[in-house]
């Protein structure tokens, strides 16, 4: 069993109470403090008053809605919060992310899986210090100077590459939806020509950055729904 440190404070907001005693069981094992909120309304209550430092959020409350919790603690909060929801579509899942969201996982769920990903979310979380130089094992980005190097060399990128894999990167391990990315890169209004230009680029990328751009590794597809940038181990 993967054990994590002690004092690793996890809110869960979900109304099922099958599914609260569950998660704090298997996360108290893993040595995480847990709590649990029935509502929306008390999650947000108990997150502005003893801020954690993860929240485990199901999009289907009564009441306050889920997506309607999520907007609310972005308002004032940067906390990681991993969507568990028994919607499977995709709209959902993407809604989910641009509102916010840093991962999802869908209902039934392993628990395995999930927590990994909240070792993952905490990890990135730890790792946002907006350092101006980002390092991934081989792969170096100084953002002070928009240069990249891989084992070494300088990649030449153009700078649509660049603002795309600085998205990426400064996001390790979160799915950034192609929205997100269209907003941030191409501007607040986006074609379905530029949702084709996205694809290109980041076809480009890969053939500059992966070891075999057919099997990426650094920055795989979230199918249907964006891309995420993979911290290598």
């Amino acid at each position: 069993m993967t054990t994590t440190e002690k004092g690793t404070r996890i809110l869960i907001i979900d109304d099922e109470p099958q599914i609260r005693k569950l998660l704090k069981v298997t996360l108290q094992a893993h040595n995480y403090q847990v709590e649990g909120s029935e509502t929306g309304e008390d999650g947000i209550i108990k997150a502005s008053g003893a801020p954690p430092d993860l929240i485990l959020l199901d999009l289907g409350l009564p009441g306050l809605s889920g997506m309607e919790v999520l907007n609310r603690i972005r308002e004032w909060s940067s906390v990681p919060v991993i969507v568990l929801t028994a919607k499977d579509r995709e709209e959902d899942k993407i809604a989910a992310l641009d509102g916010g969201a840093d991962d999802y996982v869908t209902k039934p769920f392993s628990m395995g899986e999930l927590v990994a990903r909240i070792r993952v979310a905490l990890r990135h979380a730890a790792k946002t210090v907006h350092e101006p130089v980002l390092k991934f094992n081989e792969l170096i980005i100084d953002l002070s100077q928009r240069n990249v190097v891989l084992g070494g060399e300088r990649v030449k990128l153009t700078p649509t590459e660049y603002d795309l894999l600085k998205i990426l990167a400064t996001n390790a391990d979160k799915v950034i939806t192609q929205r997100q990315l269209l907003q941030q890169v191409w501007g607040g209004h986006h074609s379905e020509s530029e949702s084709h230009y996205l694809r290109v680029y980041i076809s480009h990328l890969r053939k500059k950055l992966e070891e075999d751009p057919t099997r990426p590794k650094m920055i795989v597809t979230e199918s249907g729904i964006g891309y995420r940038f993979v911290t290598p181990e």
